[in-house]
Order: structure tokens, then C-alpha cells, then sequence
């Protein structure tokens, strides 16, 4: 096995998904993650907790844009536009790869109790990073919430049309996750 390659943990993440998926998520074990990833079960753990953790690797980071995102948004703007700025700064860092992975991970998550409790937590987590910044810039704490799920919801359909969608070069994930932002506006305001 290859110690110390480049992208083990990403190998690892692909590794993962595609064992879920052909396995199912309890029948697959650590041991078969590292070695169809070509690495050792000590890179592994240097990499992952255990694994469930891998599935949500990116949690964070990808919260951290979307309220940097936010932060950064110009000054005045609606917390539904600071939440369009967040939701443009984390699709930017999308790329291939998460194209890819994004049907398979969806397979393997539907197809696992365990996956999809730990996949609420992640939407949970986005939505608390957000609202924390929309608080931060004095958006009372009810809108900052509502203006909050309405972004995760707004990445998640964006996301799911991106990676299901055409391959084209020029399709990018935050034409998406805004236009979803968009359609979840005009659906708040048709609530009267």
C-alpha cells in the first residue's frame, strides 16, 4: 500500500461511497475503506474518526463559506440576499469531484438509517453557521433562522440539480443553488 499519496483522504471519500453503495453501509468496514483506497487503516484514522465521518467531511469547511459568504455580503442587503452571498462563496468551491460523488453519496445515504441521521445533522449545522451570521449582522434571530433553512434547502435542491444533471462545462453548481433561493422566494411570498 502507498503511504503518504496525494488525496488520500479524497480516495478515501470515493472509496467509501462506492463500498456503501455496493455493500450497503453496515456491512462495510474500515479495513475494506483503506484498502480500495490503497492506503493503511492507520491513514484512515489519521483522516476519519470513524466511518461515519466521512460522508460529512466537507461540514465545516462548507459551513465556514456559507457564513463567510454571508459576513461578506454588502451591507444594507436582505438576509435573503446575505444568504444568496453565502450560497455563491460555498458553490464556488465545488468542483468535479463533488459533481460526481453527489449521485452516489445520495444512493448510499438514502439506503442507510444511520447515513441519513447523520446527513440531518449536517443540514443542522449549515443552518446554525448561517443564522449565526445573519444574528451577526442584526438580522433578528426569527428571520435570521427562516432566512437560514430557507438557504439550506435552497443548496440542497441546488446541489441534487447540479450533480444530476448535465456534465456541461459551463453548468455550475451556485446557477443552481441561486435559482432554488429564487423558486423558495416566490414560494414564501405566495404564502401571503
Amino acid at each position: 500500500m502507498v503511504r503518504w499519496e496525494p488525496g488520500a483522504r479524497e480516495r478515501l471519500v470515493l472509496a467509501a461511497v462506492d463500498l456503501f453503495s455496493e455493500q450497503g453501509y453496515d456491512a462495510t468496514t474500515v479495513t475494506q475503506i483503506a484498502e480500495r483506497a490503497g492506503v493503511t487503516k492507520s491513514t484512515f484514522f489519521r483522516h476519519f474518526p470513524d466511518k461515519r465521518e466521512l460522508l460529512v467531511a466537507g461540514q465545516e469547511t462548507l459551513s465556514r463559506l456559507l457564513a463567510s459568504g454571508i459576513s461578506d455580503a454588502a451591507p444594507g442587503c436582505t438576509p435573503l440576499d446575505a444568504v444568496a452571498a453565502g450560497l455563491q462563496r460555498a458553490s464556488e468551491e465545488m468542483g468535479p469531484m463533488n459533481r460526481e460523488l453527489g449521485p452516489r453519496l445520495k444512493a448510499a445515504v438514502a439506503a442507510s438509517a444511520e447515513l441519513q441521521e447523520r446527513d440531518a445533522l449536517k443540514r443542522v449545522g449549515m443552518a446554525a453557521a448561517m443564522t449565526e451570521a445573519l444574528v451577526a449582522r442584526g438580522v433578528a434571530e426569527p428571520a435570521a433562522r427562516l432566512a437560514s433553512e430557507m438557504g439550506v434547502l435552497a443548496f440542497k435542491q441546488g446541489f441534487d440539480r447540479w450533480s444530476g444533471g448535465d456534465r456541461s462545462d459551463d453548468d455550475r453548481l451556485d446557477h443552481h443553488a441561486l435559482e432554488a433561493l429564487a423558486e423558495l422566494r416566490a414560494a414564501a411570498a405566495a404564502l401571503g
